[in-house]
């Protein structure tokens, strides 16, 4: 059997995380490299055995209060990406950080803040009763962020980081009350992977309605809740953050479609499965994601981190 080897980046060694913290050492290592699909064993392409693309890994941290601070750092940036991709909606909208000291806490930004003027210092910490015990000098929270995000956080141990804003494609979308069809590549990342919360009961301030959401999310990386909008997560920021920006654009491209064609032409179930492997897990989230923070980093410099 013929066995064809996907070509990866293998003469750079290290490139430093932008948003790290002042004095921090850790990098993103391209030494240290895994499959698309780690898991993945006999991969196949129309009956010719593949290997998958290798990618780098995220950073790694011994100490708990370093990473905390590197990982606000990249959420305060995550908000600044929201803003300029314009995923806000006067104050509606929040991104969770499952804080890694206190790990039934989280980091969200303060009901009012602009996701573009978003600075690591503006971030409130929040406990598992919805009290605020840390964070800027603004420290109102979003109660429906509470609700949702929590419950989420809650259910999902593996989850770090989740996503949800009132986008203007995802929300279109979102009245539809159905998941994305396998239209394109990019889709592919959200085969079997996307939830679908079928009801709207107004802003998310019950308990109960929180859950019902993470219950509809399962253990899936993707929900979109009907009448309502998009919610992502991930294990990295950057994995939930790209999940999201992808998956908005997904749900602009069904919209195109389906308005040109009476009935777009879906990708096959057994391709859909095979591109999943390739675009579609963790790590492939928080690789992609690295581009749109290096640019916006690049633009802002480090106002982000003060």
């Amino acid at each position: 059997m013929a066995t064809i080897t996907a070509t990866y980046l293998s003469n750079v060694d290290t490139r430093k995380s932008s948003g790290h913290s002042p004095g921090a050492t850790n990098t993103v290592n391209f030494s240290q490299m895994e499959a698309t699909d780690p898991n993945a064993k006999g991969v196949e392409q129309n009956g010719v055995e593949v290997q998958l693309q290798k990618i780098p890994t995220p950073p790694v941290f011994s100490d708990m209060y370093e990473k905390r601070e590197y990982l606000k750092g990249r959420l305060a940036l995550a908000f600044r990406l929201f803003g300029k991709f314009g995923f806000d909606e006067g104050v509606a909208g929040h991104i969770t950080l499952r804080d890694p000291v206190m790990p039934d806490h989280f980091w969200v930004n303060p009901l009012g803040r602009a996701f573009a003027l978003m600075r690591r210092s503006d971030l409130i910490l929040v406990n598992s009763e919805g009290e605020v015990v840390d964070g800027g000098p603004n420290r109102l929270l979003n109660r429906a962020a509470y609700m949702i995000h929590h419950a989420v956080h809650a259910a999902r141990p593996d989850v770090n980081c989740a996503a949800h804003s009132h986008s203007i494609h995802g929300r279109a979308f979102a009245t539809l009350g159905r998941p994305i069809d396998m239209l394109t590549q990019d889709a592919c990342a959200f085969w079997r992977d996307v939830g679908v919360y079928r009801q709207f009961k107004g802003a998310v301030l019950a308990a109960e309605e929180g859950r019902n959401i993470a219950r509809d999310l399962g253990n899936r990386k993707a929900c979109i809740l009907q009448n309502h909008g998009l919610l992502t997560c991930g294990s990295t920021v950057e994995a939930a953050i790209f999940w999201f920006v992808s998956l908005e654009k997904c749900c602009q491209a069904q919209l195109m479609a389906e308005a040109a064609a009476t009935k777009p032409i879906p990708i096959d179930e057994e391709d859909a499965e095979f591109t999943y492997k390739s675009v579609g897990l963790g790590g492939v989230g928080w690789f992609s994601a690295q581009p749109m923070f290096d640019v916006l980093s690049e633009e802002v410099g480090d106002a982000y981190l003060k």
